[in-house]
């Protein structure tokens, strides 16, 4: 028997991360119905930096208990999403210092000590009583020079270039979000497959009863050899099915340990089981007032706007005029000590009056960006709204799911038991015993997978919101 597939939410985010060309490993375990749950929109890119990291330390001997906090404590600190977002806030920060250097005066020093002794008849000069060769003489000069450009259009890029910043920094606060999302999920999937095993173990303990119970039976003779056949191959199968889950769930630590900075090597347990619990209440208006105030992608799209207004005001403005202003004060002499304080002061208006075209394309193509910028904010306004509602219909529906799931697994374990009992009175066959078997194995599957579904819709609801990281874990124990 082959491992059930993932239901829709608990296979959701690990697919949609490793799809981006950049390489995260070959990871089998699934969020591919994230996206389908309305996952945030995440560039490809990033999706795979978000499952890579920077291993930290050295595996030791000792098997390791990684409770959840742990989990996002470490992917916080080593995930590779994490690492280039505060390179990338760097470089944001200095393209603003460069841009403000274009609103600062320019200021050098220059000292220069001349020796010099100069033939005039090279210059075509010979005058009768004056000597053709004239020095040495020295010239020494200290001299601090200072330049000065003022327009409208250097303060508006700036400006820019702040709003600029100002978003890369959101957008970095907002990757500690993803990989919140990305760690959590990636560790409800580790504690789902290995709830799988257990139930396979389970499932095969049981089916070798039951074999042993029907070759018993035949040696007895109150059974046909078709019964013992069919138990064998039921238990068989079952040695398949917990293979198969015991690989799915090493590959599951492997991916979770690959993203949070654990060393490969390192062998851990999950510490947590994290049982059904009802999310936290919370109204759509009330959700939706929070979300608009706390994203920080949504904060980043609206400073991407600012700075797109600024920078096509820097268009309009490139047809002003400008002002520049450049002054130097030093010292003039034959030697440090025979010097005299001199100085140049000179300032000019630049006025353009023909340049080809360039400020209306500037213009153009500041208003296109603009637009464009306005448009990805609405959007994005209108994502999270989505997001929002679609977490919500997946918290109600899962929760329902794990309730119905509950229920029939408690049935079909009754049923099992009942078929048993049939089997052993000599009243029904090894099929309805292995079909009983079967319907325990889906029941159980179905139990894990819409628990995993609840969870994970509450972690997308934390992230529609903005309270990832703060609180994801009253989101996933239930308290507010």
């Amino acid at each position: 028997m082959n491992v059930p597939p993932r239901t829709r939410a608990a296979a959701a985010l690990v697919p949609i991360l490793l799809a981006g060309s950049f390489s995260a490993g070959q990871a089998t375990s699934g969020m591919s119905s994230l996206q389908a749950n309305g996952s945030p929109q995440v560039p490809a890119q990033v999706k795979a930096q978000l499952t890579a990291s920077v291993p930290q330390g050295k595996a030791s001997g000792a098997v390791m208990q990684l409770g959840l906090l742990q989990a996002l404590e470490m992917g916080l600190h080593n995930n590779l999403g994490i690492i280039l977002s505060g390179y990338g806030m760097e470089s944001a920060r200095a393209a603003r210092l460069r841009s403000l250097t274009d609103l600062l005066p320019n200021v050098k020093t220059q000292t220069t000590w001349t020796s010099q002794q100069v033939n005039l008849a090279a210059f075509g000069l010979n005058v009768p009583g004056i000597p053709q060769i004239v020095g040495p003489f020295h010239v020494f000069d200290a001299r601090a020079f200072a330049t000065e450009e003022v327009d409208l259009n250097r303060l508006s890029k700036y400006r820019a270039s702040s709003e600029s910043e100002r978003a890369a920094s959101l957008s970095a606060e907002d990757t500690r979000e993803l990989v919140v999302l990305a760690v959590g999920d990636l560790y409800l999937q580790a504690i789902a497959d290995g709830s799988r095993v257990e139930t396979a173990q389970a499932q095969l303990n049981t089916a070798t009863a039951l074999y042993n119970q029907a070759a018993d039976m035949k040696r007895a003779g109150t059974v046909a050899a078709i019964d013992v056949l069919r138990a064998q191959v039921e238990m068989q199968a079952e040695q398949q099915r917990l293979l198969a889950a015991q690989n799915q769930f090493s590959k599951s630590r492997l991916v979770l340990a690959r993203a949070i900075g654990l060393p490969q090597a390192q062998q851990f347990e999950l510490a947590e089981k994290l049982p059904y619990r009802p999310a936290p209440p919370v109204t759509l208006e009330l959700a939706l007032a929070r979300a608009y105030g706390l994203r920080r992608d949504y904060r980043a799209a609206q400073a991407l706007v600012a700075s797109a207004e600024h920078s096509r005001r820097a268009a309009e403005r490139e047809r002003l005029p400008g002002v520049e202003v450049n002054a130097n004060y030093g010292d003039l002499g034959t030697s440090p000590t025979h010097s005299h304080g001199t100085y140049t002061a000179q300032a000019g208006v630049n006025i353009p009056v023909f340049q080809g075209g360039k400020v209306r394309a500037d213009v153009e193509a500041a208003d296109a960006e603009l637009r464009q910028r306005k448009a990805e904010a609405e959007n994005l306004r209108a994502q999270i709204e989505f997001e929002i509602r679609n977490a919500m219909l997946d918290i109600e529906t899962s929760a329902q799911q794990v309730q119905v799931a509950e229920q029939a697994v408690g049935l079909a374990r009754d049923a099992l038991q009942q078929s048993r009992d049939r089997f052993a009175a000599g009243v029904a066959t090894g099929v309805e015993v292995v079909q009983a078997q079967q319907a325990v194995a889906t029941a159980e599957e179905n139990y894990i997978s819409s628990l995993n579904d609840h969870n994970v819709a509450k972690l997308l609801l934390a992230r529609a919101v903005g309270e990832g990281e703060t609180q994801v874990r009253n989101y996933l124990k239930g308290s507010q």
